[in-house]
């Protein structure tokens, strides 16, 4: 594929978080302009993949109710696609106060408490993790401690910030899992299933232009695949129409930081994407 990114303006506030993510611009520019094709084609050819999944639809803000505390844990516990259809009507106050409520399955006897998501409910741009880790289920916040801190330098380098008012800038977090595995242990398919309703409703009231999916269980969650992260990367995939792009997530990158200037490229292609999708949005043919 082409390196759409190899012209990405080098910026003080750039060089700024690429020092922080441990990359040197020189080191970059080396990286994307004169390495080999071969070692560039790590992944296909950048295309759209739609993936079928489940139809997610907005709510009208405006008229939810939030609900009574039995109605929400009724909710919550109607099995199979009674519970889904429940889910998909709720609001951003229905929707965390359930999964704070939610005992659908095992972990939620295990955690300290449910990690919704935070960020600003108007970003156009949504970051999914894996599950909580430790921090994140002490302090009920997604993506804190180093992890958390890498994030922040990641989103930083293109210009994003967690903390931000514009929509353009701010990012909503949240994880496929709402509470932390025992031991920081792989998700059960399960587990996984019982959250996804969750997330498929974060998605629906967000309405993001893009999502960024961080980690092999975030990039199969929203995509159905099980594919190898590496052949999902440098694709512009679709989840409920919106476009997915795919990258490592900040926890593997602590332990392989080999990897991180291929972080720099997925997140350079991800503000191309964003830039195309948001011009294509504000000017149709």
């Amino acid at each position: 594929m082409t390196d759409r990114q190899d012209n990405a303006p080098l910026t003080p506030q750039t060089l700024r978080w690429m020092q922080a993510l441990g990359l040197g611009p020189l080191y970059v520019r080396r990286n994307l302009l004169k390495a080999p094709v071969s070692e560039r084609s790590d992944s296909p050819p950048v295309k759209a993949v739609e993936t079928t999944r489940p139809e997610v639809r907005p709510t009208d803000r405006s008229t939810a109710r939030p609900p009574s505390p039995s109605s929400a844990g009724a909710a919550v516990s109607a099995p199979g696609t009674a519970r889904e259809q429940a889910i998909a009507r709720m609001n951003w106050e229905e929707l965390q106060a359930s999964v704070q409520d939610c005992r659908a399955c095992k972990l939620g006897s295990s955690r300290h408490q449910a990690v919704f998501g935070s960020g600003a409910t108007h970003a156009r741009w949504m970051i999914v993790g894996e599950a909580p880790g430790a921090e994140e289920d002490r302090q009920g916040q997604p993506f804190v401690g180093a992890a958390g801190q890498l994030l922040d330098a990641m989103l930083q380098s293109i210009g994003l910030d967690r903390q931000a008012d514009d929509p353009q800038r701010a990012v909503y977090v949240a994880n496929v899992l709402k509470c932390r595995p025992p031991g920081n242990r792989n998700p059960q398919p399960e587990e996984v299933a019982q959250c996804v309703p969750w997330l498929q409703r974060q998605v629906a009231l967000l309405r993001p232009t893009l999502i960024l999916a961080l980690g092999r269980f975030a990039a199969h969650s929203l995509l159905g695949s099980q594919a190898p992260i590496n052949h999902l990367r440098g694709q512009v995939h679709a989840f409920a129409g919106i476009a997915v792009i795919v990258s490592y997530h900040p926890a593997y990158l602590l332990r392989n930081p080999a990897d991180k200037a291929r972080v720099w490229r997925d997140l350079c292609f991800a503000r191309d994407t964003f830039a195309e999708k948001t011009a294509a949005t504000a000017h149709p043919n």
